[in-house]
């Protein structure tokens, strides 16, 4: 069945090619498509266009419809082109005419935007709660750690005294800051874009507030040729915040392969978290980081894809536009699997509270000495060249003093509590949007 049947056969090759994927991944949408349907199919009621008794057998029918979604019993059945189809195939099976009609002022253009729309909205949101605990985890693991030294790096040369507390909590500022992107995103996903047709409006006289209200949208997507022209940019948008959250989650990743080899010791992941070799009885690999690490490089392509399969196109719609399913669902779940991922690494690790007992980390202090020395009125250059001049010849030595750092951000003053208060600001309100598709479906 296909919502364009004219009555004629298309080759069995060619409809092969043109579906595509389209079967196995509306599957994702059907929820959306539902929704879509229902706040659709109450707007033509309200211009006069479906009876009160269509109606209401619609609205019956989708509710079953629904059901079966929640339920992991919706299929798209062998000759059903995508969603659009089978939802108005069971629709006109239930409802006789009625289901017929419900596609009134509508192109299939405006169901796949729609659809995507409300689909990448329930998807940030399950994305967000992911992103939330782990940065949870990594501000819990920071404050408990924040006294714990530890060496920072540059150049991968030994420079200054870190800290587990701060290591780790750079790592929940990071996120923070992809919330704010993700915020972004999701201000682009929550328009409306039902009622554009093919991009050219109807002339059926549609309310598209009633349906961006009912929802939960927070505008509408207006000019109905720009509504159509979102199908790529909104994928392109909300992929790149998720390739933000992918280099957080990987440039993670990489530390704790790093830090977990035997030449640093720094961290250990429980056996559970770690695999072996088939030749060296002693192996313990941090495999799921290595891979996290892999996935989250990957991740951070994705944009570059969907630029790619729309670029150069001119306005309206092209069925290009297909292919950016195949790039764009999967990507939720991959996301979602390495931030959940990172979280139970993190929770489980074991640190190493002693690294700074070993002598290569002796120079860790020099600048520490510089600035004692400047404290007690020795010129900045002056001081560092004494200092320099110690390491070089082999007299420098450290007294083994308790370090005091009190700026902002610094070992000794993580500004915790203004991190928390920068993820809470760029957390985004889904709340709206929830009751929205709630009261829908009531």
């Amino acid at each position: 069945m296909k919502l364009w049947d004219k009555g004629y056969s298309t080759d069995a090759f060619v409809e092969e090619f043109t579906v595509g994927r389209d079967r196995e991944l509306d599957l994702y949408l059907a929820e959306a498509d539902v929704l879509g349907n229902m706040a659709h199919m109450k707007m033509l009621h309200s211009i006069g266009l479906l009876s009160q008794e269509d109606h209401d057998a619609l609205a019956e029918g989708l509710k079953k419809i629904y059901a079966q979604v929640l339920a992991g019993d919706f299929t798209i059945e062998d000759g059903v082109e995508d969603v659009h189809s089978q939802v108005e195939f069971m629709l006109t099976e239930m409802c006789g005419d009625a289901g017929k009609r419900i596609h009134t002022g509508r192109s299939r253009n405006d169901q796949v935007m729609v659809d995507i729309k409300l689909f990448s909205r329930s998807a940030i949101i399950a994305l967000q709660k992911s992103v939330e605990e782990l940065f949870s985890t990594l501000m819990q693991k920071a404050d408990e750690w924040k006294d714990v030294l530890m060496p920072g790096y540059t150049h991968q040369q030994v420079a200054m005294p870190s800290s587990f507390g701060m290591w780790l909590s750079a790592y929940a500022e990071a996120l923070a800051d992809d919330m704010l992107m993700l915020q972004a995103a999701y201000k682009l996903v929550n328009t409306n874009p039902l009622g554009s047709g093919a991009g050219y409006g109807s002339s059926v006289p549609l309310n598209r507030t009633m349906t961006t209200r009912l929802l939960g949208f927070d505008d509408l997507a207006y000019n109905s040729m720009y509504a159509q022209m979102q199908r790529g940019k909104t994928e392109r948008v909300v992929l790149t915040a998720i390739a933000a959250i992918a280099a957080t989650v990987g440039r993670l990743a990489q530390d704790v392969c790093l830090y977990s080899c035997a030449n640093f010791g720094f961290v250990k992941l429980p056996d559970a978290f770690t695999t072996g070799s088939s030749i060296m009885p002693h192996k313990k690999n941090p495999d799921i980081f290595e891979l996290t690490r892999a996935k989250c490089n990957r991740m951070q392509a994705l944009p570059m894809e969907v630029t790619l399969v729309a670029t150069n196109l001119p306005s309206g719609y092209f069925r290009d536009m297909q292919l950016t399913k195949e790039i764009y669902v999967p990507a939720f779940k991959e996301i979602t699997d390495v931030v959940r991922m990172a979280k139970a690494g993190i929770e489980q690790m074991w640190i190493n509270r002693d690294i700074l007992a070993n002598d290569i980390y002796k120079y860790l202090f020099t600048v520490e000495d510089v600035n004692d020395a400047v404290a007690k009125g020795v010129p900045f250059r002056d001081a560092y060249r004494e200092v320099g001049m110690r390491v070089q010849n082999g007299t420098y030595e450290h007294d083994g003093r308790e370090l005091n750092h009190t700026h902002e951000g610094s070992i000794g003053n993580l500004c915790l509590e203004n991190i928390r208060q920068k993820f809470e600001r760029n957390r985004i309100d889904f709340a709206p949007a929830m009751a929205a598709e709630e009261e829908l479906m009531r």
